[in-house]
């Protein structure tokens, strides 16, 4: 099946020897200021002739990589299935299952990939670039290299042992790759609907975290590098580690009110949330597990158990 049938790129290619370089986002169908940050990137590869002359290697931009999920406004497409939880999929699968394949297919022949994400309706993320702890100690620098290039303020090594995500499937096929998480919620649509993402400056951090990678890999010398601030570096190998929707599990279902801001710092055992039952004046309080900043947070006032209030990566393993 082609890959037009199933999602929508654009691909910038130079003459000039250089990488390529995968920038996906739409993955999950409700993450709207990655889709509207790679559309920004298409819109001024087109316009800006200077960009597309002064490029090295090729740059495959997928603004909605799940179209299904996108038209429903949902994490899922209509077949109910996490795209990010079946990858490399198969083409004889479900629906989502086929399109894990095509995408497959863009990031096993890249030399360099970037997933791009957002808490999509009910999470909110403090601004982190991500990657999994790879075995290969080249790999893994790579990596860690371009999470930090990236200029947000977190970065996170989490366990490589995660399966079905797009960067367990660049994992196996050795190419160094990233994930970006921005905002989410409320937030990420107020940003949305603003405008953020569209022609402005400074540019948006997302739009400004591709053109850094760009700049870092060495693909573009004109493109004016946003030097990152100095950021938080947390490695955690844990098997789990990553795993932002089971972190901090609800224990009932109600109404969620948040007691902490995102990008706190927390100790173990300080109360995150509690969950007020929708007909009496009962409460469950989740507690933190473990001490260090909330990276991620609840942001929005239904919760049913077992939903993840928040994660908080440890400082040490």
């Amino acid at each position: 099946m082609a890959d037009a049938a199933l999602f929508e790129l654009r691909q910038f290619t130079s003459n000039r020897a250089g990488p390529r370089l995968l920038i996906i986002a739409g993955i999950h169908g409700d993450e709207y200021l990655p889709m509207l940050a790679v559309k920004e990137l298409i819109d001024r590869f087109d316009s800006h002739a200077e960009l597309r002359e002064g490029l090295h290697g090729s740059v495959t931009l997928i603004p909605i990589a799940n179209r299904a999920a996108y038209r429903r406004g949902n994490r899922c497409g209509p077949d109910g299935t996490d795209l990010a939880r079946v990858f490399p999929g198969t083409p004889t699968g479900d629906a989502t299952e086929q399109l894990a394949c095509a995408l497959s297919d863009q990031i096993s022949r890249s030399d360099y990939f970037v997933d791009l994400h957002s808490g999509g309706t009910e999470l909110c993320v403090f601004p982190l670039a991500g990657y999994t702890l790879h075995r290969d100690p080249i790999i893994l620098e790579q990596q860690r290299k371009l999470a930090i290039a990236f200029g947000l303020p977190f970065v996170w090594g989490t366990s490589a042992d995660l399966q079905g995500r797009s960067l367990s499937l660049a994992r196996d096929c050795g190419v160094p790759a990233i994930y970006v998480e921005y905002l989410g919620a409320y937030r990420e649509l107020a940003e949305a609907m603003a405008g953020a993402t569209q022609s402005r400056k400074p540019d948006h951090p997302l739009v400004a975290g591709c053109l850094n990678i760009m700049r870092h890999l060495g693909m573009h010398s004109e493109i004016c590098e946003s030097l990152p601030e100095a950021c938080d570096v947390v490695e955690d190998a844990r098997p789990g580690t990553g795993h932002m929707q089971v972190s901090h599990p609800a224990p009932a279902t109600g109404f969620f009110i948040a007691a902490v801001e995102l990008g706190q710092f927390v100790s173990q055992g300080e109360l995150l949330a509690e969950i007020v039952c929708s007909t009496s004046n009962s409460k469950k309080q989740v507690l933190s597990q473990q001490s260090g900043r909330v990276v991620v947070i609840r942001d929005y006032p239904r919760i049913n158990i077992g939903d993840a209030v928040a994660v908080i990566p440890i400082t040490s393993s």
